[in-house]
This record gives structure tokens, sequence and C-alpha cells, in this order.
């Protein structure tokens, strides 16, 4: 789970040296494919024959999908082939990653350039990302997972069932706080292997498993901004095991439901004033006005206070700053690790001076945590923005959802 205290001290390590530079696979243009079949040859003893005509080997066509909201990654249909490109594999990347994913039958027969060659459909994965497993399952394809970095914040049931009988390997790195396990990732003889990458080589799983010759592939959801866009990372999932036309249905279906919850605060003229999170150490995270966070604020009808920090990351700004402008806010948001008031001003007294807080209009994404602290938020959640949006109308709207309880969020006593 990318939990958003990993993220902040992720950010605080960025002193990190360089580990030896590796050999990934580059961002090329790939070559249009050429469908050859294998053919033998004959010893100068043998008699020379006229060869019979072969019948060139023929792709079938497949349908077509497009990339409509994310930003971050393209697919091309190809001669033979899909060609997946990570634009921006992590934030100020300078290189992109390219993955050939090609029939099983054409793998020998097809020259996909310098793109790292996977043979779909894929039957098997390794991840190192929650986020992963909501898209999965809407394909039908969880099982394919035999191994993750840790199950101790997943929220799936399956997941965690599976990886306490063993039928799923953990193997450490990414969430686990512990170094990869690279053997076992080897001894597992996984299809692909999916991760998200920081840039910083010694907290990467990436760099280790590509120089073990490992077919890793980067997945860059979390730099979505738009909520739509970091869903439709779904298609690209699905692709592997050749499944993204399915994933686009259920994409639409999705853009639809979430076009419908925008749709019922748009004549309304009261806009409620909002803020999010904590200070970490008096330094305060805040979502900058296109930001994931941000939109979905927008989309809500909400008055977010802090819509004129221009950029789609987040702002920091001292506790004295944001409590200056946020005081008097009706709603406070997403308020760090609380899960009641009681622990939220146990963490600094200055938060019982908000007003948010006096009058109890406080709440978090602690509606669906496991006793470990795996929340279904941070999980399902990028696969359901709409769910995350109609929360949000719920509370900044009282009464205007009749009937609608609660998915993700809670309000803390």
């Amino acid at each position: 789970m990318k939990k958003v205290f990993l993220l902040l001290t992720l950010a605080v390590l960025m002193f990190g040296a360089a580990c030896k530079p590796l050999e990934t696979p580059p961002v090329t243009d790939a070559q249009e494919a050429m469908l050859t079949p294998d053919t033998e040859s004959k010893s100068p003893e043998e008699d020379v024959q006229e060869p019979e005509p072969v019948e060139p080997v023929v792709a079938e066509p497949v349908e077509q999908v497009t990339i409509d909201y994310a930003k971050n990654f393209t697919i091309e249909y190809r001669e033979g082939y899909k060609l997946l490109t990570v634009t921006t594999p992590w934030a100020g990347a300078e290189q992109s990653f390219s993955y050939a994913l090609v029939p099983e039958e054409f793998a020998g027969m097809l020259d996909v350039g310098n793109a790292m060659l996977i043979k779909t459909p894929i039957k098997s994965i390794v991840t190192f990302s929650t986020t992963y497993y909501p898209f999965l399952e809407q394909i039908g394809q969880l099982e394919s997972v035999i191994g993750i970095d840790t199950s101790m914040f997943a929220y799936n049931q399956n997941i965690r069932t599976w990886a306490e009988a063993g039928a799923i390997k953990e193997v450490g790195g990414g969430a686990s706080m512990a170094p990869v396990d690279v053997e076992a990732v080897i001894e597992l003889a996984p299809d692909a292997i999916m991760t998200s990458a920081s840039g910083i080589p010694e907290y990467d799983v990436h760099p280790q498993l590509l120089e073990a010759g490992l077919p890793v592939v980067l997945n860059a959801d979390y730099l979505e901004p738009h909520p739509l866009g970091r869903a439709e990372w779904g298609k690209f999932i699905a692709a592997f095991y050749d499944k993204e036309v399915e994933a686009t249905k259920l994409f639409d279906e999705l853009v639809a439901r979430y076009e419908e919850a925008k749709m019922k605060v748009i004549a309304i003229s009261y806009a409620p004033s909002v803020f999010l999170n904590t200070a970490w150490e008096d330094s305060w995270a805040v979502p900058q006005k296109d930001s994931y966070v941000g939109i979905l604020l927008r989309d809500a009808g909400a008055r977010y206070l802090f819509d004129d920090q221009e950029g789609s990351a987040s702002s920091y700004l001292g506790f004295e700053t944001v409590l200056d402008v946020s005081k008097e806010a009706t709603f406070w948001l997403n308020p760090g690790m609380a899960t009641d008031l009681a622990s939220l001003s146990a963490m600094d007294a200055r938060y019982a001076d908000f007003a948010a807080f006096k009058s109890g209009e406080v709440y978090n994404t602690t509606a669906r945590v496991t006793d470990m602290g795996g929340s279904d938020y941070y999980e399902s959640g990028v696969a359901n923005p709409d769910k995350v949006l109609m929360d949000l109308i719920a509370i900044l709207h009282p009464g205007l959802l009749e009937g609608y309880e609660l998915y993700y969020y809670k309000q803390l006593n």
C-alpha cells in the first residue's frame, strides 16, 4: 500500500547516492514487426531443391483501444504486437520504458527493436503495489498473482488469505521496507513483475530485478493527477493479459458514473470550505490545485482553501500558515492517521483550534481498514474514483444523496 507516511519518508530521503548503472529497457521506436517463419538450412551435400512457397504468417486483426485521460503511458498497435510505453516512470525521469507485448505463438518471429519483449497473455505476475489488485480482480486475473512484497498492508481478503496459506510468496521490497529477495523472485519465474519507481536506486526494486534478467514492468499510475487518468491504468495492466478491450468497457462505465456524480453538484451555488491533511514536524503537505485530491474536491463542489497553489503535486507550508487560512473552514478531510478526535488532538493540541474540529466535521479514509492498517481507500480507491467522489459529495453536501452511505470515508467521533 502506498501509505502517506511512506511517501513522505521517501521524499525526505532524496539525498541517497546513486547505485551502479544498470541496463534497463530503453526508450526506442520499436521497429515494425516482420513476421517470418523459421526455416531449416540445408547442408551443401544435400540435393538442392526448389523451395516450396511459404505462406506468410499474418497476425489476426485485434480490436484497438485508446488512452483518453492517462498522461504517462501510451499503447500502440504494431504489426503483430502491442507496444506499451511508460513515458514518465517517475517524477523528473529523463527516460521512458517500452514493452512489446507479443502473442506467444509469434515470440520468436518478431523484431521489436529494443523494447522488452513479454509473451502474452501472461499467466503469472509478481506485484509490488496493492493498487494493482482491484484492476486484476476486475478482469478476473487476481489468481495470477504468485508473489507480492508483503501482505501486511493489503486490504484484499483473497490476497491476505493466499499469502497466509503460502499460495502467494512474500518477497520483500516495496511497502515491506525490507530488501527484495531476488532469488525468491527468480524461483517463482513469473511472466511479468510490476512495480512503481521513485528514481532513487537504493529504494527501488526494479534495478536489482532487471540486473537479474527478470521481466520487470514499471507502472506510474501514482503520477497521474486526474482521478480518471489514474484509473485508466487498468487498461495498461489488462493489456498484459490481452484483456484491454474488456478493461476499456469497464472504464467507460466508470467514466459515465463519475460524470453523473459531477452533475449532481453542478447547479449548487454553495461551496463549503475544505482543507486536508495534518502537519509533519511543523511542515504541512497541501495538495496543489490540479492534484489528484484537488480535482476530486473541485468535482465535488468544494471551495478548496489552497487552490491558489498551482501545480499537480503538493506544496509544503508551515503550521501557522495553514492555521491562518483554515481555522474557520467548514470541513477537514484526511487528517493523517487519526481515527477519532481524541487521537487527532493528541498529535498536536493546536488541532483543537480549528473550527472543523470543534464542530466535529472531520472525516478520514478509515471506513475500510484492516487491523494492520491496510486501507482500501489507497488500494481500490484508485480503480474506483467514482465512489471516492460520491463520498465527498455526501460529506460536503449533506442531504443531497438521500440514503447514501459513505464507502471509504468515516466521520471522526
